[in-house]
């Protein structure tokens, strides 16, 4: 038997679309409602979407009297080379929002937020237009002539401290890292190579800064992140461009001493007090 107005069971039955489900749904709901929810899908999109800014964070460290990939970082022929029980750090930044690497607006707001993170514009890092194989390009471009001046400007150090280096012949190598600011670190790490006295004494040393052929140490970026990553990563010690104080003071980590070098010299001269104890009187960033 079957009620007058109710479908029979054994007939098909319409259903109503997936938009007039949806319809059915709002219908009745307050325009503020519908309004709000349009806003906050609207917010999810944005926050998604690709950003216009940099954001960089602490990046790894390398040893530069040790090995990256199974080879040496710093590799001398043809003259003696010594070890040294302890360690120098050249120190990083990972970035992401650079050509190749993107960055979404919810990292970038979230760097905002995080101390331990720094936002940038694009255009305040690569300029606008560059292509992720001209940015590697560029990136690479400027370890190699880093590396280039740190083999010359070390081999001429250790010669004026009483090296024999005719003959030798210098390579240096780290995967994915580029850029010239190990380049002091580099010239560091082979002067400590080549002579003979062991100057680290078993201390980890991390150091940052560009350095030409003549010695000269200059300006890097990100010097607050890269201290981080020398404390995190065991140093006690980090060797600051002169030119970078203004951006030391005030964000040395604890437990981490700055020594402000402005040449080959001044740091290796660091490097021998530190590892015969008398690394305090040495000069720190400090307000002129």
């Amino acid at each position: 038997m079957q009620l007058p107005n109710q479908p029979n069971p054994a007939q098909d039955v319409a259903r109503p679309g997936p938009f007039r489900r949806l319809a059915a749904h709002w219908r009745g709901r307050p325009f503020g409602f519908l309004v709000g929810a349009l806003a906050v899908l609207l917010g999810v999109v944005i926050l998604l979407m690709p950003s216009a800014y940099v954001v960089e964070t602490p990046g790894p460290t390398q040893d530069v009297l040790g090995e990256n990939g199974g080879r040496k970082v710093i590799d001398v022929s043809g003259v003696k080379t010594h070890k040294d029980s302890g360690k120098l750090l050249l120190v990083t930044v990972n970035a992401a929002g650079v050509p190749g690497y993107p960055v979404s607006n919810a990292e970038a707001l979230w760097g905002w937020a995080d101390p331990h993170m720094l936002v940038m514009p694009q255009e305040a890092v690569f300029p606008p237009g560059q292509t992720s194989e001209e940015y590697e390009h560029e990136s690479q471009q400027e370890m190699t002539s880093s590396q280039d001046a740190a083999a010359t400007a070390g081999l001429d150090y250790a010669k004026k401290l009483g090296v024999d280096v005719k003959g030798a012949k210098v390579t240096m190598h780290v995967d994915d890292i580029g850029g010239p600011s190990a380049g002091m670190m580099y010239a560091l790490g082979l002067v400590d190579m080549l002579t003979p006295v062991e100057e680290s004494a078993s201390t980890t040393i991390a150091g940052t800064g560009t350095i030409d052929d003549k010695g000269k140490v200059g300006a890097i970026g990100g010097i607050d992140l890269k201290m981080l990553g020398a404390k995190r990563d065991g140093a006690t010690w980090f060797l600051a461009p002169s030119a970078n104080c203004d951006e030391v003071i005030g964000h040395v980590p604890e437990g981490l001493r700055d020594v402000k070098v402005s040449t080959l010299d001044d740091a290796y001269r660091a490097l021998v007090a530190i590892g015969e104890g008398k690394g305090d009187s040495l000069p720190r960033c400090t307000v002129d």
